[in-house]
């Protein structure tokens, strides 16, 4: 088995085949091959800009119409109300049973060109087609555009200009304010009624966790793969990051791997860090409770053993209405947990 398909994180910062393209000179002409990728359409006259997580001022001659986005960039998008503008999305998007992915959030995926459903895809003439006017993904990795091919990245940026928005390191309230900030500049009006409801909600939700916290439960953020287990650094990533800063007493891995994010641990030593409550990454690629129950160890991990597992959006969709059931979740399972370490 290759190391991307048994390490669940480990797709922040993989690498992404793409093979040759039938007739993509031609496409690549039609729209604009040089890389200056001015949008053209029903934005402003004034033009349109954005910094982002790079530290780059990105600018077009308007507001872009045609946007194509990682799938979990363009969920969080979509709860800002920034929805006909998008019109293909790459990443995990639509399960074998036709339903949408988990990471695809609240989207109407009908209404999008799929340009790569899994690591590894990114139909780059599927891409062409969509004529896009940006190209938008998160950033795990600085300088690094998520599920965006290594191979093909040089022939995909010249389609059209790009924005990295930056998902790791800083806490996912940060990350959620450039959200907004980013939906805003393309035309979201941050005051409707369900981008402040939900942003209300976010709030509440907030207090709870942080009073739940109050409770001294640690909690283990983890993935479960065939032949690894892993347990997630807070100060990496983003959500984590701010569940510490409410309080809760998360594990932290002490020797993180180089691929950043997690430390690996052998199924024999899942058993190396005491904790109360696992919140168990609910992504398709990891393996979830049913599955672990073959494992030995597993079962005898206290939290496990006293029912204290909850899911965990391990890639959280950076919104107020993504965001919000997230800590309204993890607030109820310190709440109801017992100390068992």
């Amino acid at each position: 088995m290759s190391t991307s398909s048994r390490m669940p994180h480990l797709s922040r910062r993989g690498l992404l085949a793409a093979g040759g393209v039938a007739g993509l000179g031609a496409l690549l002409a039609a729209c604009g091959g040089d890389g200056s990728g001015s949008g053209s359409g029903g934005g402003s006259k004034k033009g349109w800009s954005f910094t982002d997580g790079r530290g780059k001022k990105v600018s077009l001659d308007a507001v872009p119409e045609r946007i194509v986005a990682y799938t979990g960039t363009a969920a969080a998008l979509w709860d800002f109300g920034i929805r006909d503008k998008v019109v293909g999305v790459f990443g995990p998007t639509k399960l074998k049973n036709g339903k949408p992915d988990i990471i695809a959030g609240d989207m109407d995926i009908s209404k999008l060109e799929i340009i790569g459903n899994a690591f590894g895809e990114f139909d780059l003439e599927k891409y062409a087609k969509t004529r896009p006017q940006l190209l938008i993904s998160n950033m795990y990795v600085k300088g690094e555009f998520f599920y965006v091919p290594a191979e093909s990245k040089d022939k995909i940026f010249k389609l059209a200009p790009q924005v990295a928005m930056n998902a790791a390191h800083v806490s996912m309230v940060e990350v959620i304010q450039q959200f907004a900030k980013l939906a805003e500049s393309l035309g979201a009006d941050l005051k409707a009624k369900a981008v402040a409801d939900a942003k209300t909600r976010f709030e509440k939700a907030a207090e709870r966790l942080r009073k739940a916290a109050k409770r001294d439960i640690r909690v283990m953020a983890a993935s479960g793969a065939p032949d690894l287990f892993y347990v997630s650094d807070p100060n990496a990533n983003s959500d984590l990051k701010y569940f510490k800063e409410l309080g809760v007493d998360l594990v932290v891995p002490k020797k993180v791997s180089s691929q950043g994010f997690f430390e690996e641990l052998s199924w024999e030593n899942a058993d190396k860090y005491g904790a109360d409550v696992i919140i168990l990454d609910n992504r398709t690629q990891s393996l979830q409770p049913k599955a672990l129950a073959s494992k030995p160890s597993w079962k005898e991990l206290p939290a496990v053993k006293a029912g204290q597992v909850a899911g965990w959006a391990a890639e959280p969709r950076f919104s107020y209405a993504g965001a919000a059931p997230l800590l309204e979740d993890l607030a109820e399972a310190i709440e109801k947990a017992e100390k068992v370490r």
